[in-house]
């Protein structure tokens, strides 16, 4: 078991394994081998076939688009020299059609690069192909808005296949790299910033505080500029967020910042944590009075036990067995083909991957994930979110309220 209590730093991989004290592991065997390639398959196939992600399960367009928004009213807490606070945004959402429009890259090379380094094969992560076509026309009509967020020291892109898979559904998803804390952040002007985020802190609760505050600006801001901002009134062409229905959700510390920022803004209806403690707020002991889903990889954790007797709205704990922490992402799928067991103990790599393989873990996913905001932002009830369904054993009830 991983002992530091928030994160263990993997060059970015993720953001990294969260470290959740006083939890106990399930057992699992060693990591598989590194997928090879196929009998009399030139050596090179390994290293230059794509990796598809799953496509959406129902067969509609997605669209995507980059925007660089710039929050001219907040300092940069992490900048070197004052500045105002810089992000960009990726959009995913449903298109009208994918006619002449590529496939979108997974992410940036440069980005690609930094997140690989010292744990991936290069090149590992832009063979990475999802779905999306690059600047589709959108589809009309007012979106429920979801706000996603990544894991400390990870990336925007982290959870494409789970974006896609909403924004086929008919959401618009608006995922943010929070800038100095994300590895690394590539703007239009080729500036490429790089995480400042200090591995082991001396202060962790204070370094926790600090990066939570950002990051839960970070997602209002956004969703300001997504619905009556400057971003709707200068770029034209853009889905359109339905003010009325936004929700929140992240992996890992996006958990605690979507957490945090609930509990901040009322404009959130509903709000999701994959996998994340609730560090740095006062979620665990104020709880939230709006719906909350968590799903883990582990049992429990002292945060979530705190946050289920204090919360006041309608909330859920479920537990994903068989799973690691990056389980709720698309990092295990470049795990084999980028040799991540040949720079991993075993205990962390199934700590990271579990034992679950990558399909069935992102068909959990985003199926709990689905059934919550089609519940809260569209009023469509699940049985999923009720009790525990012969479809999807490996999801069992910790806690409910409501």
């Amino acid at each position: 078991m991983i002992g530091r209590r928030s994160l263990l730093t993997f060059a970015g991989l993720g953001g990294a394994a969260l470290a959740l004290p006083g939890t106990t592991a399930y057992a699992a065997p060693a990591p598989a081998s590194p997928v090879a390639a196929p009998p009399g398959a030139p050596s090179s196939a390994l290293s230059t076939a794509p990796i598809d992600l799953p496509a959406p399960t129902v067969r509609r367009t997605v669209g995507t688009v980059s925007l660089h928004l710039v929050d001219e009213d907040r300092q940069d807490p992490f900048a070197p020299v004052p500045a105002p606070r810089e992000l960009m945004v990726q959009l995913w959402y449903p298109a009208q059609s994918a006619a002449g429009r590529p496939r979108a890259p997974y992410t940036t090379a440069r980005v690609a690069a930094v997140v690989e380094q010292g744990l991936l094969e290069p090149g590992t992560i832009m063979r990475l192909r999802p779905t999306a076509r690059l600047g589709a026309p959108a589809a009309p009509g007012a979106l429920p808005l979801l706000l996603l967020g990544h894991g400390r020291k990870g990336g925007r892109a982290n959870c494409t296949a789970l974006a896609e898979e909403l924004a086929a559904h008919g959401y618009l998803v608006a995922a943010v790299d929070h800038t100095y804390d994300a590895a690394a952040v590539e703007f239009p002007d080729g500036r490429l910033v790089h995480s400042v985020l200090a591995d082991d802190p001396a202060d962790w609760e204070a370094t926790e505080r600090t990066e939570i505050a950002a990051r839960a600006a970070d997602l209002r801001f956004v969703a300001t500029e997504l619905t009556t901002g400057r971003t709707v009134r200068r770029h034209h062409g853009l889905p359109c967020a339905d003010p009325g229905r936004i929700g929140v959700l992240g992996h890992s510390m996006g958990g605690a910042a979507a957490a945090e920022a609930v509990r901040q803004d009322r404009r959130f209806a509903a709000g999701l944590n994959l996998d994340g403690g609730f560090f740095g707020s006062p979620v665990p002991d104020e709880g939230l009075d709006r719906p909350f889903l968590l799903l883990t990889s582990l049992a429990d954790h002292e945060t979530w036990q705190r946050w289920r007797e204090h919360q006041r709205g309608w909330g859920r704990h479920l537990l994903q067995r068989d799973s690691g922490h990056l389980s709720f992402t698309d990092l295990p799928y470049t795990a084999g083909p980028g040799r991540l067991a040949d720079h991993l103990p075993a205990d962390q790599y199934t700590q990271l991957l579990g034992t679950i393989t990558p399909a069935r873990a992102t068909e959990l996913t985003r199926a709990y994930v689905r059934a919550h905001f089609d519940r809260f932002l569209r009023g469509r009830p699940s049985p999923l979110l009720n009790a525990p369904s012969p479809r999807y054993p490996e999801i069992s009830f910790v806690w409910s309220r409501g």
